[in-house]
């Protein structure tokens, strides 16, 4: 299995371009490097999992990662235990923000959402450490839970060694690492939506000149006619390149654009949201209202008020 191995599936346009978004933030310098700074300090495993990935179970990147599970992937039903546990986890993770939770073998799991609006991209998950010391009576249980008569002795000797080799963390330092990991969290949220507008360099040239207009001219109406005459393109031919080169229609990347300058904009408490609405490109503040809403799961002044009381505080 190949390192950060990728799984794709026929999705949705959206769903193709959150993918795309993940594949970008994985093989980032900021990920890599938090990656390996978060494992040499807290010993902790670390990966970054595609929200649409349904391959919840160990891979290849084994730094820090409990001996105990790599015996239990061999386990067929406790694989399955395994997968079982991480959906929950998604799930609630998705629903609640940084969640923890316990698997069958009293192990500690945790995953941190990065989501662009209300959409979730990927998931940080870290784990697979004790909050308490094991002893002989809490693997006994694990034996009684995989069916201890159908292991041979020689497994559960292996098993024995295993689960005793697992780390044990403080539930407190635990959850101290997790808030770390939380912190960074959102600054991969603010990368992704940073990402979800900005190509590597290997656009087409005419999508680079529509790219820079639009930037340029957010404030103003921007019919397709308008931007396709600028690219040099007729319209059916923009719309199909452009959507090939961003993943996105040309009003969804306008709009996004437009939302990022509402966010910086909505730091300002004095300027009113229906001031900023029309100031970059809204015909109405409910459009605007609307546009946001869908783009980053908050109305503006919920938006407003969260940023200004992180300032605050």
């Amino acid at each position: 299995m190949p390192n950060r191995e990728i799984t794709k599936s026929p999705e949705t346009p959206h769903k193709s371009f959150e993918h795309t978004l993940f594949e970008k933030l994985i093989h980032s310098e900021r990920f890599i490097t938090y990656q390996d700074a978060f494992r040499a300090a807290t010993g902790l495993p670390l990966r970054l999992v595609s929200a649409d990935s349904e391959r919840w179970c160990l891979d290849d990147q084994n730094i820090n990662r409990s001996p105990f599970c790599e015996k239990l992937n061999l386990c067929k039903s406790a694989c399955s235990a395994c997968i079982d546990v991480n959906s929950r986890l998604m799930k609630e993770a998705n629903v609640s923000g940084p969640s923890t939770c316990h698997c069958f073998a009293g192990m500690s799991a945790s995953a941190v959402p990065i989501k662009l609006g209300s959409s979730t991209v990927a998931y940080l998950k870290t784990g697979q450490v004790f909050s308490r010391t094991p002893d002989e009576s809490s693997f006994d249980e694990v034996l009684a839970k995989l069916g201890r008569k159908t292991i041979p002795e020689k497994e559960i000797s292996q098993l024995h060694d295993a689960y005793f080799q697992t780390r044990t963390v403080d539930p407190k330092r635990y959850q101290s690492m997790v808030t770390l990991l939380a912190s960074f969290g959102e600054q991969l949220t603010t990368l992704c939506e940073q990402l979800s507008m900005i190509e590597e360099g290997s656009e087409p040239t005419a999508i680079a000149k529509a790219r820079k207009f639009i930037h340029s001219h957010l404030d103003q109406a921007l019919p397709l006619g308008d931007v396709a005459k600028v690219a040099g393109l007729s319209e059916s031919h923009f719309c199909r390149l452009f959507k090939d080169s961003t993943s996105l229609t040309l009003t969804d990347y306008i709009n996004r654009c437009r939302i990022e300058w509402a966010k910086r904009e909505l730091l300002r408490s004095e300027v009113r949201i229906s001031e900023i609405a029309y100031q970059i490109g809204y015909q109405s503040l409910s459009q605007f209202n609307r546009s946001f809403a869908r783009i980053t799961g908050k109305s503006p002044t919920t938006f407003r008020r969260e940023q200004l009381d992180k300032i605050a505080s």
